[in-house]
């Protein structure tokens, strides 16, 4: 799920620097697909990881930082279960 976050926020960039510069169709038609497949895959890993919370499920609906913000948020998982049980 890393590796697809940072492909789609990567693909992303690209887009949105083609379409402020140059707006080459090859690069839209290229890194459009790349985008949208590595969205799909980050919102499905998300859902598929066995320490989801709804929450981290719903930040990776968000285009392009969604993913590395799940990812953040699952990696603090296991501390925030540690406060609870201690607190």
């Amino acid at each position: 799920m890393r590796i697809a976050a940072a492909v789609e926020l990567a693909s992303l960039v690209v887009l949105l620097g083609n379409l402020a510069t140059a707006h080459l169709p090859a690069v839209s038609s290229l890194a459009g697909p790349v985008h949208g497949c590595a969205y799909l895959f980050t919102v499905i890993a998300a859902i598929r990881d066995p320490q989801r919370t709804p929450a981290a499920a719903g930040l990776a609906w968000l285009p392009g930082i969604g993913g590395l913000l799940a990812l953040r948020y699952l990696d603090r998982a296991p501390q925030r279960a540690d406060q609870v049980r201690a607190g």
